[in-house]
């Protein structure tokens, strides 16, 4: 018989978000009149192959959590949150030990990324589930150049750079390791598959959306409002 996989997403939303500049935690500036991280959650939670959805918050963020609890009854497979750390890393370990002993996968979603599609989700999870590692990313279309000191280093070939998104999906075994690791060298990494590519493991590449943004600053938040009203206008008109 073969074993049932369990997937758990963790939803990272510790994050401050200063570039942004807004009055609250970046999670719950609000997008389409609902918070960032409201969009993720349901999108997450949306995804035939995710079973439980965890958000991952800062360690002075339930007064805002409390605000959404109107809004979050309607949200399937939603577990209670969990309060992160100082670095990525360390929420990421935090919400690593909450999990259940039967969770075999784990899905790390950024909360800053609202425009996942469910769709996306399902296909990442699968490829993670073949391979043991796995993450969405969209191929860049400039020409990317390695700089250093001011001087530019390479020229990568541009059909072998993508720009990573979330999200990023693990055997749970495999991603323990990989923070424990990082650990023990004192590596900080930008995302999750970095440290998981020290291990001398591979990551597959699934390819996702470019709508799937990061909202960093305020450019960010308008696009994705425009991003969210182009897909309510084109649900609407179906």
């Amino acid at each position: 018989m073969v074993p049932s996989m369990s997937v758990a997403a963790l939803v990272l939303a510790a994050g401050r978000g200063e570039r942004l500049g807004a009055d609250r935690p970046k999670a719950f500036v609000q997008v389409a009149g609902r918070a960032l991280l409201l969009h993720a959650l349901e999108a997450l939670a949306a995804s035939q192959e995710i079973d439980q959805v965890i958000p991952v918050l800062g360690q002075n963020d339930r007064p805002a959590w409390g605000e959404l609890a109107l809004q979050l009854d309607s949200i399937s497979k939603l577990s209670d949150p969990i309060i992160g750390g100082a670095e990525r890393q360390d929420s990421m370990a935090a919400g690593l030990a909450a999990l259940a002993a039967d969770v075999s996968h784990v899905a790390v979603h950024d909360a800053a990324r609202p425009l996942v599609s469910p769709a996306d989700v399902d296909r990442v999870v699968q490829a993670a589930k073949r391979a043991g590692a796995a993450i969405l990313a969209v191929p860049v279309r400039d020409t990317i150049k390695r700089v250093r000191a001011g001087r530019i280093v390479e020229t990568p070939p541009r059909s072998e750079c993508f720009a990573a998104q979330t999200p990023q999906v693990f055997e749970v075994g495999i991603l323990r390791e990989a923070l424990a690791k990082a650990a023990l060298d004192g590596r900080i990494g930008t995302d999750e598959a970095e440290i998981v590519e020290a291990l001398g493991i591979e990551v597959c590449v699934v390819e996702g959306d470019p709508g799937n943004i990061k909202v960093t600053d305020a450019d960010d938040l308008l696009l994705a409002e425009r991003l969210l009203a182009g897909r309510r206008e084109g649900s609407a008109a179906e």
